[in-house]
């Protein structure tokens, strides 16, 4: 499926969850891997807001691209944002979502007031 880049500018993101290893196979407890380097995967829980809507979502980052400093509830970027459609049948059921995955998560800086004077 076609991966689909975020544009985050205009987007305030907060972490409403903390990095932990994103899991593979519940039943074994086996931790997902980047299928090109290896690499461990993490999950993290945002909300993201934009002109006003707002959405819960997780997304998946490399363990290397989890900064120092992040604090729950505060704002967060996310460089590389992209989206990937998905299905699959599970247990004769059709799914489908969205999966969100960005090259590092690291802390920000609320957007500065609009029309504040400095």
């Amino acid at each position: 499926m076609r991966t689909i880049r975020v544009e985050t500018s205009a987007a305030t993101i907060l972490l409403t969850e903390a990095p932990e290893p994103k899991v593979r196979d519940r039943q074994t407890g086996e931790i997902a891997k980047d299928a090109n380097t290896g690499e461990a995967l993490m999950t993290i829980g945002v909300v993201y807001i934009e002109e006003g809507e707002s959405s819960l979502i997780k997304v998946t980052v490399p363990e290397s691209g989890v900064s120092e400093g992040l604090a729950l509830g505060a704002p967060i970027s996310l460089p590389g944002l992209v989206a990937r459609p998905w299905e699959s049948v599970f247990n004769g059921q059709q799914r489908h979502g969205i999966a969100y995955r960005s090259a590092a998560v690291t802390p920000a800086m609320f957007p500065a007031a609009m029309g504040a004077t400095a």
